[in-house]
Formats: C-alpha cells, structure tokens, sequence
C-alpha cells in the first residue's frame, strides 16, 4: 500500500476514523492515497478539501471530464501511474464511455492530443504540460493564448488549480511509494460531500 506505516480503517479511532467515514467508499474502502496520511490526520483533512474543491465544487465551470482529463494528462507526464488508473477510470464513468477514456488515456500515454478534443481544449491540454514541466518558462503570453482559444481567465484559474494540484498528489503517491493494491477505481466524492462512490 505505502512504503511507510497506516493505519487501516478497521484500527482508526478518534478523528481520523471520522475523516475515513467521509472518505470511505463501499465496504469501507479507503482509497491508499488518504491512507498514507493516516499519521498525521490533519493533512488527509486538507488534501481532501482541496480535492473536492478543485475537481468537484459544483461551481466550477470547466466540464468534470476535461478536469478529469488534465488529471491524467498531468498524471502521466509526471509518471504517476496510481493517479493515471485512479482518474483515468474516473474518466471513463464521467464519460459514460470506455473506449472514449481508453482513447484519451492511450493517447496521452503516446505523448499526443487526443482525436476528440478541439482547439480550445488542446491548448489547454498545451499549457498544463507546460506548467506541468515547465513552470518557471510560463509567461502572460501564455494566458493571452488560453483566452484567444476560448477560456475565461475563471476557466483558466480552474485549469491552474487542477494541474497544480494534481502535482501535489503525484507527488505524495510517488515520495510515499502509494500503490492501488485494494483500492476502487474511478469513484469520487458524491455531492455535497466527501463520501465516494
């Protein structure tokens, strides 16, 4: 699961049982992302609030899927392959459509832009590679091109926070040795609340 200590949802107590009660999905599954922060409770409590605002606050504008995309897209290009399985089956459930999210998925793998997406989305699949690799090359230019290709700067400031956050799980999955023996693939928070299904 991890390459270091958790604690399972069976032993947990206190707050961090009622943090697993919020993230838990059927059979009191706890995905192996937030059991690695099963230690320290507090920063499970703060990465999941920033997942569920970034991917899945209902006032975001940017459609799931795309959102869900870039998560790949970023996913792949830093070589996490536990948030490429995770969100690329969650991919294909917002999709309704597996061999759409196959086709997306191979061709980010291939390093390619998706056949489906259009000119908007392609440039915004562009930038997230870039701030994905290139962080410090990014220049107001940059946002002018996202804007000339459609997106709203709202729309590009929810671009921004699911490619830099995705960065963090990448990163927390790949420092902590996260692996998905056990976990459900493609669930996520259902409504208002943290509850995957």
């Amino acid at each position: 699961m991890a390459w270091i200590r958790t604690i399972p949802y069976a032993e947990s107590t206190g707050k961090l049982r009622r943090l697993y009660r919020r993230v838990k999905g059927p059979d009191d599954n706890v995905d192996n992302i937030m059991l690695a922060h099963s230690l320290r409770p507090h920063t499970m409590e703060g990465h999941m609030a920033l997942y569920k605002n970034v991917l899945h606050h209902r006032a975001n504008q940017v459609p799931k899927w795309y959102l869900e995309a870039l998560g790949v897209w970023t996913s792949v290009l830093n070589r996490c392959a536990y948030c490429v399985e995770h969100h690329a089956a969650g991919l294909a459930r917002l999709l309704g459509d597996e061999a759409a999210a196959r086709s997306i998925r191979n061709a980010f793998e291939a390093g390619e832009i998706p056949e489906c997406f259009d000119e908007r989305e392609i440039a915004g699949v562009g930038w997230a590679r870039r701030l994905t690799l290139e962080p410090a090359e990014l220049a107001q230019a940059d946002i002018e091109a996202l804007r000339q290709a459609g997106w709203t700067d709202g729309e590009v400031l929810e671009l921004n926070q699911v490619v830099a956050y995705f960065g963090y799980a990448n990163r927390t999955v790949l420092g902590l040795g996260v692996s998905t023996a056990g976990d459900i693939l493609g669930l996520s928070p259902s409504g208002d609340g943290w509850h995957h299904r």
